[in-house]
C-alpha cells in the first residue's frame, strides 16, 4: 500500500504540468483557428461578390450545381477542421489522463477500505476473545482477582433470571441469581459475606462496569434492614 501511495502521488504531481502543456497547445490552436476563420470568410464574402457580380453581368449562369468556392477556399476550411480536431484531441487526452488518476485513487481508495475492515475484523475478535477470557470467575475470595468495578445505581429488586438454553457441565459452578454458569460481563458484590458474590450484568441491570464498590439487591437490602433495627 505505500508503494501504490508514493506511485500515485509521484504521478499526480506531473499531472499539473501536462495539463498546463494541453491547455497552451489549445490556447495556440485556437489563435491559428481564428486566423484561419477570418481569412477564409474574408475570401468566401470576396468569391460571393465575384459570383453576384458575373451573375448580374451575364458571364456566369445562375445555376446552383455550377458555383462553388474556390480550391483555396475550400482548402482553407478543410484547414480549419484540422485544427478544430487537434483541438478536441488535446482536449480528450486531458479529460483521459484527469480521468485515470481519478480511476486510480477510487482503486487505492477500494484496497484502503478492505484494509481497514480486516482491521476492523481483526480487532473485533481480538476483543471477542478478550471478553471470554475476562468472563472466567477467578477463585472466590480472591480480592485481586476480581476486576476493576464500577459503581452503579443497583436496582430496586432483584433482575428477572436469563434463560440460557446452552450445554451446561454438571461439575461446573454457578452464580447470579439465574444460577447460571459464568458467560459474558459479570460483576462482583463488594459485601464480604454475600452469598452469591459474582452476578451477571443483565440479571443486575447493569450496561457497564461500575465505579467504586458495587453491592447487589440482597445484600443492600440486608443492609437495610439491619439499619432499620
Amino acid at each position: 500500500m505505500g508503494s501504490f501511495i508514493e506511485d500515485f502521488q509521484a504521478s499526480l504531481d506531473k499531472l499539473p504540468g501536462l495539463l498546463q502543456r494541453n491547455y497552451g497547445l489549445m490556447r495556440d490552436l485556437d489563435k491559428s483557428l481564428l486566423v484561419a476563420q477570418q481569412q477564409n470568410e474574408q475570401r468566401c464574402e470576396q468569391e460571393i461578390e465575384e459570383i453576384r457580380q458575373g451573375v448580374e453581368s451575364g458571364s456566369i449562369t445562375p445555376d446552383t450545381s455550377h458555383i462553388r468556392f474556390s480550391n483555396d477556399a475550400l482548402d482553407e476550411q478543410k484547414h480549419c477542421i484540422r485544427i478544430a480536431d487537434e483541438k478536441v484531441a488535446l482536449a480528450t487526452q486531458a479529460y483521459d489522463m484527469v480521468d485515470e488518476h481519478i480511476q486510480q485513487l477510487d482503486e487505492y481508495m477500494k484496497k484502503f477500505e478492505e484494509l481497514r475492515q480486516e482491521k476492523d475484523i481483526s480487532t473485533s475478535s481480538g476483543a471477542g476473545a478478550l471478553n471470554v477470557d475476562n468472563a472466567a470467575k477467578p477463585a472466590r475470595g480472591s480480592e485481586s482477582g476480581r476486576p476493576g468495578r464500577k459503581k452503579s445505581r443497583p436496582p430496586s429488586g432483584p433482575a428477572p433470571a436469563i434463560e440460557l438454553d446452552l450445554p451446561v457441565d454438571p461439575n461446573e459452578p454457578t452464580y447470579c441469581f439465574c444460577n447460571q454458569v459464568s458467560f459474558g460481563e459479570m460483576v462482583a458484590c463488594d459485601h464480604p459475606n454475600c452469598k452469591i458474590e459474582w452476578f451477571h450484568y443483565g440479571c443486575v441491570g447493569l450496561k457497564e462496569q461500575p465505579k467504586g464498590k458495587w453491592y447487589c439487591p440482597d445484600c443492600i437490602g440486608l443492609q437495610k434492614r439491619r439499619k432499620g433495627k
